[in-house]
């Protein structure tokens, strides 16, 4: 399964990629060539809203369980969110700057985005706040999910309000719009991302846990019982 992962990985993105530049232009855009950073930008705040759910859902567990490993999946979670985060406003920017002559619009789209972003911002400020862990996951885990639901207001409502004007395309996916050649292509970049994505997600937050079970192993050693002047290593998998 991982080599097939792997392979599709390396092989796909390659492929998907060329794809991309070989498609026919879309019309109704002032440069139609360059409107092809939509293959890209779309998957974007997708998989941060699926990060951010995950995110929130994990932080639940720990509120409700107490146990730190929840808050290093919510953590890894958003950690990678925030990627998406910051690849969404700088594919979004130069994209208003190639078809509408400006960088920044204040289209109510990027603006509300731009909050999201410095919401979730402060969420890994907040975190260096606390030197105690069980602080520091507490009160993160309670940021989480305050902050989610403006962010799905932001990112899913606000924009879409009758009184609200944006240049921005909204439901370009559900109106059909996305055609032919250019809806193969973003489902063929969505799909992969997604492998991508979930790949990265699992070696972040194994590795999150294992330094946990490391330092959870080096408190018990110094703490409990004799000490012997030969440590014991145990073997721990991290395979992904």
């Amino acid at each position: 399964m991982e080599k097939l992962r792997n392979l599709l990985l390396l092989v796909g993105l390659p492929l998907a990629t060329i794809h991309g530049v070989l498609v026919k232009d879309a019309v109704g855009f002032q440069y139609p060539e360059f409107a092809r950073i939509f293959f890209w930008h779309f998957p974007c705040p997708i998989m941060a809203t699926f990060l951010l759910s995950a995110g929130a859902f994990f932080s639940l567990k720990y509120i409700q369980t107490r146990d730190m490993s929840w808050d290093v999946r919510a953590n890894s979670a958003n950690e990678l969110a925030m990627i998406f985060i910051a690849l969404t406003m700088i594919s979004g920017i130069f994209f208003s700057r190639i078809q509408w002559g400006a960088y920044w619009q204040n289209d109510p789209r990027q603006t509300s985005f731009l909050l999201v972003t410095t919401i979730y911002a402060s969420y890994f400020v907040m975190r260096t706040a606390y030197s105690d862990p069980d602080k520091r996951a507490l009160n993160a885990a309670a940021f989480a999910l305050m902050a989610f639901l403006p962010f799905m207001f932001l990112t899913f409502v606000f924009p879409r309000l009758p009184q609200i004007e944006n240049n921005h395309p909204n439901g370009t996916i559900m109106k059909g719009n996305l055609k032919g050649g250019y809806a193969t292509v973003t489902i063929e970049i969505m799909i992969l991302v997604s492998i991508l994505t979930h790949w990265v997600y699992r070696l972040r937050s194994r590795a999150g846990i294992l330094e946990l079970k490391v330092n959870n192993y080096g408190d018990l050693q110094n703490t409990s019982g004799p000490t012997t002047d030969t440590p014991v290593v145990r073997r721990i998998s991290v395979s992904d």
